[in-house]
Order: structure tokens, then C-alpha cells, then sequence
């Protein structure tokens, strides 16, 4: 038989037109579609196959020895060893296994091999020695199974807690390269029962091998780039926990859920998407946390930091915090009617507020000039958490300069024992691309701290938005004397700065301005499109951007982060950057879908979303389920090389946390597809393919 599910079939991207050209309708889309490929092999599914068995295919059940099957299969299929069943490898993508008839059947094709290989291992974690598998399991729809694993096993695996419990997961940093070898773990000198408390589980817990040590209130650049000799983890939120049989109290980490691979604590902006997910998911529980440690955050360390590691303690990421208030807000009062939670956003509401003024409206990030504020953090020497070779070859010149080695050089310039004002100037804005969360590429390198980036004055204007609804609809128009009409002058003045000196009506877009050379930058930008989603934009403006720029980003597989144009040539002196073309990542993905369907384009908002479920689902489905960080978008490829590769792509036989905000982006990316587009892409029907068959039903 040859019905699902084998999706083998080699997907090479279709070529780019020199001048695409698209409406604003799926229907009549034509840009990067083409008709059907008489080079792309068609996609044939196979379920498991014998000639001579009577059973119905899906109904059958294998039984099978667990050790002995498992052995076998990666023995015959894993031909590049690398603990996984993919297009890559060279067996013969088929095995025979008995049913529980007495008969025998061939289970074939990459997914239902690596679906076997996943149960297995799933099994044998269980610890079961003997199992039976339906064939249905192996021949699963790979977007049921998908979004399956994320609800039921990924967003658990990347779940931790700061407690006793969850200590030994969360202080686990792929990131650190000091030499000081006990764990660390820095908590806000006033509050003296979390202090007792850690201090406490150090105690009893010796295998930990923690050191828990008062962080003051204020610090500066010289003490955190100290702290880079001993990183630790930083402490968030806790709650206090009775015993209902003793009574006595004691405190409980808060849930939070984790970008996963070498990302392993909570994060700014990626708590966000992933929360979009989770509440998709319906986890509340798990959504609501980060917003409870951001404000612990903005009140201890006087920002929300880009993660809860010393070394972050300087550094903000694009904020998020009002809209991700208002979400889950709106899930605490319809899934809890009963009760009363003004309190919990009231207090969220003025730890944002606290934020806007201090973080964002101060200098250096805010701009007295024009009004607009810029991504711009403190900070003194080189990045610690950054790859051991990311700054070798800038580093190098220096080193030869002083007869040193890089290592050393480095110490000295972290020091001040060395001055070198250009380098000063890189490592400025460095630290504020790192913090614009886009780190790196060409947009920003080398001058992101003097840019007042669109997708900062769109995020902004969405918090003094928020803020204003929030005052005026929840608080009747005064919280502690904040009123709402102010709130809403500050959003409508942003937005006429904006207009100013970011918009581009010839172009159709917006652009970053640089405001030491006071000129828009020349660098096309999918974060334009967050103006939509923050309710920025003008109908107008909306509209020509759909028009005239929305085709420059549009990739087969996707949105990709910027225009090829813009990115330039790259060569082994001048490498490709992974937020540059043709590179796409999830929140580029899931603010573009909801701004157009916010101004009417849910059309346009759908087709996106196919692409990009697309290329997850094949990715999925040929490389034994791996959810990958970002993707080539023009490639429909994970294998990214630039920088540090990609995230969440080693594991070893079954995916178990995919990556946060991928597994968000296909969650949230369900909600656009219609039942049709469902069913295609779980067929794995190219983009190109599913929208000139569209266009002519």
C-alpha cells in the first residue's frame, strides 16, 4: 500500500522571481508560487506494508521486544549515528515486525521509522521491556502529533522551578565559562526569607554544591563585571506555601518555562511567545509565572533583565510586559470569574509603568531630542556568556598590539588596564544588540545604540496604549493618579515622532533612525510590520506597506528577518549573521500574523502561517521530529551554520523539549490555518504547490 505516512520527498526551495508581485488575497497571491514542480518529487506516505496480511491497515498492533527492536532499528537505520531516523541517513527505511496476530508487517518511510524510534525510547525510559505499538501511533498525523507532544511533554521538560526541587535542573548554564566550579545563586539582600530559605537547601542539600550570597540593591558596571568571575543564577519570585497538616510555611518556586538547549533560564521577550503558546494550551498556570517574576525583576533589579543570570543583570530585551499583563489577565478573569484579580494587575500594571519611566524613558535609552528611545544598556569589557571563540578575530589585533594573548588581552581591557576607544564604541553597541534581542546582524551591529529601532517605538506605544485602556477600563480612570488621557497623548505623540522620522512613504516602510547621523537607516526590516500589530500604523500606512514591502519579506517558507539587499554580500570575511536573510524565526512570524489580521489582511495572515507551519511540519516529519530555534526560510532548511548553529536540534532519539517560542509559533500558527490548510500541510503540500492549486479550485 501506498497511503500515508512517508514524507521523504526532497523539498528544494523554488527559485525567487527578480520582481515578485502579489495582491492582497491568498487567492490571487502569485508571488513566490509557481506550478507544480515537475522536479519536486511527488510526497508518497506509506503505512507499513505485507502483501500476504489480511489485517487493515492503521488497525494493526505490533508487538515487539523493546531492547532488542530498539538496537536493531538504530543498528539498521541511524547509518550517520547520530541517535536519530532521518532523510539523511542511508538504510533501507523499512523493518519487520510481528503482530500481535502472529503475522508479520513492514513498518516503512522516515516518520513511521522515527515514530517507532520515539516510542521505543519513550518505552524504555518507562522501563518497559516488552511493549505493543499501534500502527496508527507510528502513522500519526504529524500536525496532531506535533502539537500533541508540545501540549502533553515539551512544555513540561522545559518547565523549572527555583526550590528545592527545581534547583539542580535550573542551575545547570551551558553558558559559563569561569573556572569557579560551585554553583552560585545571587538573591536580593532584602528579602531575608529567600535568603534563609536557599541558604537552608544549600545545607541540606551538599550535592548541590551552591553558594548563596546577598546581591546589594544598587550595583554598578565595575561590580557586575566582577560577578563575570563567579556567574550565577539570579533569584526570582517566590511563594510562600502552608502545610496543611503542620502549618508551617514555607516558600515555593513559581513556574517558568525555559528557551531550551543552552538556554536554560527564564528569558524576556521568549517568555512572551511562549506564553502566547501556552495559553493556546490552555497553561495558565505556566503563563502566568514570568509575569510575576518580571515584576519581583523590576523591583530587585530595576528592569526586566534579557535572563535571570548575574551576567544579564545590566541588559533589558524588548519589552512585552503590558500586552502579555493584559492576555493573561483577561484568562485569569474568564477561567476564575468568581474572583477578584484587579489586585494582580494592579500590581503588574505599576511595576510596568516603573519600568516605561525608569528603563525606557531615561537616558541613555530615551532620546531628548526626537522623543524616541533607543536600545542602549550599561556595562564595561567583553560578554562573558558568549561562544569561547565569538570574539576572536576582533579581539586578535588588540591581542598582537600588546604582545598577548587574546585571553589575556581580554582580561586587561575588561580591567581598564588597557584603553582602546574604538573597541569601547563596538562593545557599546554590542551590548545594545544584544539587548534589541536581534543579536546580531547587519541592521544593528556597530551602530544599534544609536538607533531608534521601529520595533522598540512599536512596543512602546503599545505599553502607553495598554496602559491608558487598562487606567481607564479596569481602574475607572485613576490608578494611584495616573489617568489615562495622559497615557494616550504619550502614545499619540510617539506615533507622530514616529511618522517623522521612521516612516518611509516612498518606500512603503518603516525604518530605524539613527539619531547621531539623523537619517533613517537603509536596512529593510520585517520588524516594520510591528507597527500593525501594536495598532501603530495607519490604515494608510498599512495598506502600503502591504502593497509595496510585505513581498520583500516573504519567502517560501515564511517571513524572512530582512531583505536580501540589505543584508549584502557575505564571504568568509564578512559571515552571514543569524537574524539577517534568509533566516526566520517565530516572533517575526506570530506578531506579523496577528498585525495583519488585526487591519483585515487575514488572508495574507493565513498564508504566512502556512508556509511557516509548513516548513516546521517537514522539518518535523524528515528529521525525527526536531523543532528547531529559526530556519533558512528560502531553503526550508534548519541546518543553519551562522553563528552558534542552531538550538534544539541535539537529542538523542526523541525530541523532548523542541524549543520554547518554535513550539509556541506552531500552536498559535494552528489557530490561522482553515481545516483545507490543515490537511495540506499534514500532507506536507509545498507552499508553491498548495497555492496554484488554490488559486485555480
Amino acid at each position: 500500500m501506498t497511503t500515508p505516512w512517508e514524507a521523504e520527498a526532497r523539498l528544494p526551495a523554488m527559485p525567487r522571481p527578480a520582481t515578485p508581485q502579489r495582491s492582497m488575497s491568498m487567492l490571487h497571491h502569485v508571488g513566490h508560487a509557481a506550478p507544480v514542480s515537475a522536479d519536486r518529487a511527488p510526497l508518497l506516505r506509506r503505512l507499513s506494508t505485507d502483501q500476504q496480511s489480511t489485517e487493515k491497515p492503521l488497525l494493526r498492533e505490533f508487538s515487539v521486544d523493546v531492547e532488542e527492536t530498539f538496537q536493531r532499528l538504530l543498528e539498521q537505520e541511524d547509518t550517520d549515528g547520530d541517535m536519530q531516523i532521518s532523510i539523511s541517513d542511508r538504510g533501507p527505511k523499512s523493518i519487520t515486525l510481528k503482530t500481535v496476530k502472529g503475522t508479520t508487517a513492514e513498518v516503512r518511510g522516515t516518520y513511521m521509522l522515527a515514530s517507532l524510534l520515539q516510542e521505543l525510547a519513550l518505552a524504555k525510559d518507562r522501563g518497559e521491556r516488552h511493549m505493543v505499538i499501534r500502527e496508527a501511533q507510528l502513522a500519526e498525523d504529524p500536525i496532531h502529533r506535533l502539537s500533541r507532544m508540545i501540549r502533553t511533554m515539551f512544555w513540561d521538560n522545559l518547565t523549572r522551578r527555583i526550590d528545592a526541587e527545581g534547583l539542580e535542573k535550573v542551575l545547570l548554564d551551558p553558558k559559563n565559562r569561569s573556572s569557579h566550579r560551585r554553583q552560585l545563586l545571587y538573591v536580593p539582600e532584602n528579602e531575608p526569607d529567600m535568603l534563609a530559605y536557599y541558604r537552608r537547601v544549600a545545607q541540606e542539600r551538599p550535592d548541590l554544591k551552591l553558594d548563596v550570597e546577598a546581591l546589594p540593591t544598587h550595583f554598578t558596571p565595575e561590580y557586575v563585571r566582577d560577578l563575570n568571575q563567579r556567574p550565577g543564577l539570579l533569584a526570582i519570585a517566590m511563594e510562600k506555601q502552608v502545610d496543611e497538616l503542620t502549618g508551617a510555611v514555607d516558600m515555593k518556586g513559581i513556574p517558568f518555562v525555559v528557551p531550551g538547549a543552552r538556554f536554560n533560564e527564564l528569558y524576556n521577550w521568549d517568555s512572551y511567545f511562549i506564553a502566547l503558546g501556552l495559553l493556546e494550551d490552555g497553561r495558565l498556570d505556566l503563563a502566568k509565572g514570568p509575569v510575576d517574576h518580571f515584576v519581583f525583576e523590576i523591583e530587585h533589579y530595576h528592569k526586566i533583565m534579557n535572563g535571570n543570570r548575574s551576567y544579564y543583570l545590566l541588559r533589558s530585551q524588548p519589552p512585552f510586559l503590558t500586552d502579555f499583563t493584559r492576555r493573561v489577565y483577561a484568562r485569569l478573569v474568564a477561567d476564575e470569574p468568581s474572583r477578584d484579580h484587579k489586585p494582580w494587575l494592579k500590581r503588574a500594571l505599576c511595576a510596568a509603568i516603573k519600568e516605561y519611566r525608569t528603563v525606557w524613558m531615561s537616558e541613555p535609552r530615551w532620546d531628548p531630542a526626537t522623543g524616541l528611545s533607543r536600545y542602549h544598556p550599561e556595562g564595561l569589557g567583553v560578554p562573558p556568556e558568549t561562544e569561547a571563540s565569538h570574539f576572536t578575530n576582533l579581539l586578535r589585533p588588540y591581542a598582537e598590539k600588546y604582545r598577548c594573548s587574546v585571553n589575556e588581552f581580554t582580561r586587561m581591557y575588561d580591567h581598564g588596564q588597557v584603553h582602546e576607544p574604538e573597541l569601547d564604541e563596538y562593545f557599546r553597541h554590542d551590548r545594545a544588540v544584544r539587548e534589541s534581542g536581534h543579536d546580531t546582524s547587519y541592521r544593528v551591529e556597530r551602530r544599534c545604540a544609536n538607533l531608534a529601532t521601529i520595533d522598540l517605538q512599536a512596543l512602546l506605544y503599545k505599553y502607553e496604549v495598554d496602559i491608558a485602556e487598562l487606567i481607564r477600563d479596569e481602574f475607572d480612570d485613576d490608578l494611584d493618579g495616573e489617568h489615562s488621557a495622559v497615557w494616550f497623548e504619550r502614545a499619540a505623540f510617539r506615533q507622530r515622532q514616529v511618522d517623522t522620522y521612521l516612516w518611509n512613504e516612498g518606500k512603503g516602510l518603516y525604518f530605524d533612525y539613527d539619531l547621531c547621523q539623523q537619517e533613517q537607516s537603509v536596512y529593510e526590516s520585517v520588524t516594520s510590520f510591528w507597527a500593525m500589530w501594536a495598532g501603530m500604523a495607519s490604515e494608510a500606512q498599512a495598506r502600503r506597506m502591504m502593497r509595496v514591502s510585505l513581498s520583500k519579506f516573504e519567502a517560501t517558507g515564511g517571513l524572512v528577518t530582512g531583505t536580501e539587499e540589505s543584508r549584502g554580500p557575505v564571504s568568509l570575511a564578512r559571515p552571514n549573521r543569524q537574524w539577517d536573510y534568509p533566516y526566520a524565526w517565530p516572533p517575526h512570524q506570530m506578531l506579523a500574523w496577528e498585525g495583519l489580521a488585526r487591519y483585515g489582511y487575514m488572508d495574507d495572515a493565513r498564508r504566512l502561517a502556512y508556509r511557516w507551519m509548513f516548513m516546521i511540519t517537514t522539518a518535523f516529519v524528515n528529521f525525527n521530529g526536531i523543532v528547531p530555534e529559526k530556519f533558512d526560510a528560502v531553503a526550508l532548511s534548519h541546518l543553519v551554520t551562522a553563528e552558534y548553529g542552531n538550538q534544539g536540534t541535539q537529542f538523542a532519539y526523541v525530541p523532548r523539549e523542541g524549543f520554547g517560542w518554535t513550539n509556541a509559533s506552531f500552536q498559535v500558527g494552528l489557530t490561522y490555518l482553515t481545516s483545507h490548510m490543515r490537511k495540506a500541510v499534514a500532507a506536507c503540500q509545498h507552499p508553491d504547490d498548495f497555492f496554484h492549486r488554490y488559486r485555480h479550485l
